[in-house]
């Protein structure tokens, strides 16, 4: 995810790539990053703190060990925004890390990675409109972003974060639907992905309710209609809701 938003952003021209610092512990990545995009690159988590933003891109569990790297050198600059896309990780632990600075909590979504992603940002006790600003820039460059209450992370981790698992188990399971009535799996596969993806486009553009556009493709007596039924008899809407509430109540178990 920390790769997607670096290069989403120097594609948007948002930032330069000698403005932006990559830390990390191992050379070979680094020199990978440097190679690819031009940016500056460190082992040392310190000297990230001269920044104006500092992103963690970090496993949660290795959060206390990098924040007391970073806090080393927090005089240099104790002003810097920590912008965070930890899972699970509460605002109440990132400010306790970090408390000089303001602090901001996001959940993004892999989709980040082609430009679109869905984003939502929690906003700490001393972040300013301007910090929010700054977040709101740089995870616009990867898609679409919403403000929400701290309190509803874990929803939106089980929604948009964990999702877009849910739709590729469902374009898989489209297409051996249609392996089974005789497709072959290359021409199945791709009939699934662009449905799925025409789909979602037309609902956005048109802004029609998905109720509206199940029933413009559901004729009367029609194979649409059957193969409704056959998702409603197997309880499709039910497995999707309890799948959202599973991973909304297992994000809360790790962030507490």
């Amino acid at each position: 995810m920390g790769e997607a938003l670096l290069s989403r952003l120097l594609d948007r021209g948002l930032y330069q790539a000698e403005a932006i610092l990559v830390c990390d512990r191992a050379p070979d990545r680094l020199l990978q990053l440097q190679q690819q995009y031009g940016v500056k690159t460190s082992t040392s988590n310190a000297e990230a703190m001269a920044a104006e933003v500092v992103m963690l891109a970090i496993k949660p569990q290795v959060l206390d060990k990098v924040a007391a790297q970073l806090n080393e050198t927090n005089s240099v600059k104790s002003k810097s925004l920590i912008v965070s896309i930890l899972a699970g990780v509460p605002l109440a632990r990132l400010e306790a890390a970090f408390p000089e600075n303001p602090v901001v909590r996001t959940m993004p979504n892999t989709p980040a990675t082609v430009g679109a992603g869905m984003s939502a940002i929690a906003p700490g006790a001393k972040v300013t409109p301007d910090h929010l600003k700054t977040a709101r820039n740089i995870f616009e460059a990867v898609g679409q972003v919403v403000d929400i209450p701290e309190n509803l992370m874990d929803a939106v981790t089980g929604l948009s974060g964990s999702g877009p698992a849910f739709v590729a188990l469902f374009i898989e399971a489209l297409a051996d639907g249609g392996v089974k009535a005789g497709l072959p799996r290359a021409i199945a596969a791709q009939l699934a992905l662009q449905t799925v993806l025409g789909s979602a486009q037309l609902l956005q553009d048109s802004q029609l309710h998905p109720a509206q556009l199940k029933d413009r493709v559901t004729s009367p007596g029609g194979t649409t209609i059957a193969g409704v039924a056959a998702l409603e008899d197997k309880g499709l809407r039910s497995a999707v809701i309890e799948a959202v509430y599973a991973a909304y109540r297992r994000s809360r178990e790790l962030g507490h």
